[in-house]
């Protein structure tokens, strides 16, 4: 269950837990009211607070955390107290972004007018790099450039679907499948999926068949974002194409660079080739 803190309070989480509903993923962002203002979020911290306590309270045992860091006005010592917080809680997952900047959005226009800028690319990297730190230094595991669980156990299951380029199969308006080559993704709007089920059609919208290429471009975008990385034997074996002895000079360079790693058959990210993940796929 995803849910923003302001539409939290113990009797209706109580009734979620009734519903056998057992992990809880809550939208806190900051503790900071100013970050709160300026991202345009209507809850305020206590509210936070009061959600996280009310969730252990309905007796979750699963709650996961969704911070945002490299915003304007925040520093790397406000960010490193608003982790701090959020571990007051022990949250059995983290996920912490990077402030992204959607143009067709109310922050978009803002940053188009000039009201503010983003970070630079050092200092961003920096904030990554201490988020992992910490979050490790506190138990975490780091197992995706963006998510933190206390134990494996804990790891968000679908997404390692998405990221470990595995088929998946998506219900409702909007949700996407992929499967063998091919991704579809459903209606957007509740009437046209209604309608499509009520003839006995599935209700897709549109359908896209994947050249090997780009699921081999997937594969490495994708498996180069997790600590588990890329297994070298299966790359081969489903794509034909050795990564080591195509890109012996890249990688060589990459490993020198304390980015990339290979054990036990895997090519794996470090902490700084997570930060990098992006780019990393560009091998």
């Amino acid at each position: 269950m995803e849910a923003n803190p302001g539409d939290l309070n113990l009797p209706f989480l109580r009734d979620l837990r009734k519903m056998e509903i057992n992990r809880l993923n809550i939208g806190i962002q900051s503790f900071d009211q100013k970050i709160l203002d300026f991202l345009g979020r209507r809850h305020s911290p206590d509210q936070a607070i009061s959600a996280l306590e009310s969730a252990r309270r309905a007796g979750f045992q699963n709650v996961g955390l969704d911070l945002i860091y490299g915003i304007p006005g925040q520093d790397l010592e406000s960010w490193r107290e608003t982790l701090s917080q959020a571990l007051v809680f022990s949250p059995e997952h983290l996920s912490c972004y990077q402030l992204t900047i959607e143009g067709n959005t109310p922050l978009g226009q803002r940053h188009r007018n000039g009201e503010f800028r983003i970070p630079e690319e050092a200092l961003q990297f920096d904030y990554f790099m201490k988020t992992s730190e910490w979050l490790e230094e506190a138990g975490y595991l780091h197992y995706e450039v963006s998510n933190f669980a206390k134990s494996p156990a804990y790891a968000s299951r679908h997404n390692q679907k998405y990221w470990n380029h595995t088929p998946y199969l998506g219900l409702g308006p909007a949700a996407h499948s992929f499967k063998g080559g091919e991704r579809w993704w459903n209606h957007s709007f509740l009437d046209q999926y209604l309608a499509d089920i009520a003839m006995a059609k599935l209700p897709v919208e549109k359908k896209e068949i994947l050249t090997s290429e780009q699921l081999q471009l997937e594969a490495l975008f994708l498996g180069l974002r997790t600590r588990r990385g890329i297994s070298l034997h299966d790359f081969t074996r489903e794509f034909h194409f050795d990564l080591i002895a195509e890109k012996e000079k890249i990688l060589t360079r990459l490993q020198e660079g304390g980015f990339l790693s290979i054990q036990n058959g895997f090519l794996v990210p470090t902490r700084a080739g997570l930060a990098v993940a992006d780019s990393l796929a560009l091998i």
